[in-house]
This record gives C-alpha cells, sequence and structure tokens, in this order.
C-alpha cells in the first residue's frame, strides 16, 4: 500500500477537530502536498488562543477515533523528544506497545507518522490547549495512561519524560491526584497502591470502599467506547491495575 492511500485511510478513519488547529498544523507538514488545506474552511486557530468550528455555534464536537490517534501521536513524539535521544530502540519499543494495543497494522502506520512528526517543532501548550478544549476528560485521562505506558515501553522512565508527561497533565487542565494516581500505576514506588484509590494510608475501611467504587466509575472502559473497541480494551488495563491496588488494601487492611 503507498504512504498516500496508507495515509489516506487514516485520515478517513476519523479526523475531525484535529484537522485544524496545532494538531492540523504538524500533520499538514507531515502529510505535506498530498493534503493542502488543512488549516482550511472548516476549523480555525482562534487569535485569542482558543479554538472554533467554522461550521458549529457550540466549540466542541465529539472526539473522534482519528483525533484520539493524531493527539496521542503528538504528545509522544513530544515526550520521546524530552531527553533529546531518539534512538532506534525507543522506536521499537513504542512499536511494540502499538501493536499491543491497537494490532499491526495499526501500529505500522502510526510508527511511520511518529518518525515524520518527531522531525516537527511541536508547541506542547498550543497542542494541549487544543484537545483540553475537545476531548473529554476521561479520553484524556486515556491520553495519559498511554503516554506513562510508551514512557515505560522500555523498562524505564526518564526523569525528563516524567516532567513533560506531568506538564501535560496540567496543561490538559487534569486534577493532580488523577496524574498521581496513573504514574503511581507505573512507578510502583511505596503507598503506589494507595495513590491509585487516592486515599491516604490512614483511611478507613469505608472510605477506602468508597473510594474504590468512585474510581471504578471514573476508570470505566465504558467511558472511552466512543473511540472505538480497540481503545476501549486497551482502557481495561486501567481498571486492573484500579483493582489490584484494591485487592492489595483490603490484604493490607483486613478489609473483608
Amino acid at each position: 500500500m503507498s504512504k498516500k492511500k496508507s495515509y489516506g485511510k487514516w485520515i478517513g478513519g476519523g479526523l475531525g477537530w484535529a484537522f485544524g488547529g496545532p494538531i492540523g498544523g504538524i500533520l499538514g507538514f507531515v502529510f505535506g502536498s498530498m493534503y493542502d488545506g488543512m488549516q482550511g474552511e472548516k476549523y480555525a486557530y482562534g487569535t485569542s488562543g482558543g479554538f472554533r468550528s467554522r461550521t458549529q455555534d457550540h466549540p466542541y464536537t465529539q472526539t473522534q477515533r482519528g483525533d484520539f490517534s493524531a493527539s496521542l501521536l503528538v504528545l509522544a513524539a513530544a515526550v520521546m523528544k524530552a531527553d533529546n535521544r531518539i534512538l532506534r530502540s525507543e522506536l521499537e519499543y513504542v512499536r511494540t506497545f502499538f501493536t499491543k494495543q491497537f494490532g499491526v497494522d495499526n501500529a505500522n502506520e502510526n510508527i511511520r507518522l511518529l518518525k515524520e512528526i518527531l522531525n516537527q517543532n511541536i508547541n506542547v501548550f498550543d497542542v494541549c490547549l487544543q484537545i483540553k478544549h475537545y476531548m473529554d476528560y476521561s479520553s484524556r485521562l486515556q491520553l495519559l495512561h498511554f503516554l506513562f505506558g510508551i514512557s515505560m515501553a522500555d523498562g524505564y522512565i526518564h526523569p525528563q519524560e516524567i516532567d513533560i508527561i506531568d506538564q501535560i497533565s496540567r496543561y490538559l487542565d487534569l486534577d493532580r491526584s488523577d496524574f498521581l494516581s496513573i504514574k503511581a500505576m507505573f512507578t510502583k514506588s511505596n503507598g503506589a497502591a494507595y495513590q491509585i484509590l487516592e486515599v491516604s494510608k490512614d483511611a478507613s475501611n469505608d472510605e477506602v470502599k468508597k473510594a474504590y467504587r468512585a474510581m471504578a466509575v471514573k476508570y470505566h472502559p465504558d467511558k472511552v467506547a466512543h473511540l472505538g473497541e480497540d481503545i476501549k480494551k486497551a482502557a481495561e488495563e486501567k481498571s486492573q491495575n484500579l483493582n489490584v491496588a484494591y485487592d492489595t488494601i483490603k490484604k493490607q487492611k483486613g478489609i473483608k
């Protein structure tokens, strides 16, 4: 399959609001002359720093699969560039990650795009502003989870990568407790189970149970079902980590 056909199929898979703004600008450089006008008639980047659709009065549009994938690739590139080194081994680790999450064909297309995006200048703040404006909170949490997964793909998260993911989390307007919860799923530090449930070590049994129920709702895969079955399935990892953390705390506290 030619690059043009491959990229055309990828775009046809659901680029909506990511067709414009800084993400669209980055993709425009990647796709080159094949897809001129990505910043054209449908979407525009407002001079005040906000984003708007020229075809809708309401600024929010449903995030599509392509929007999510484009956002993930651009932010993944920013994370990979954080330590000023792009290694072949890193790309292979990322390929393995995408293959595990989305399948071989999708992974190969994503890696081709990622290699091109890595050559672009990425304004993380502007990209995150666009994502925050259009993407619902649960999908933004899933983005954060994937970024940690990509960073941890080689078994080690570089401090500079943690810093950029932390920055991305703040720019996406995610609660600090949610950032620490997802981070704890990968760093496995002492007390990680409590951070995942967002409770203190001296929390009562009832408080632990209440926190688990609340987190189970927050991390339920159905929250991102609109992004496709593969992303919904990948989102199950958060729920599994939550269950492991809850089981750990139950054993420690003797909760029945």
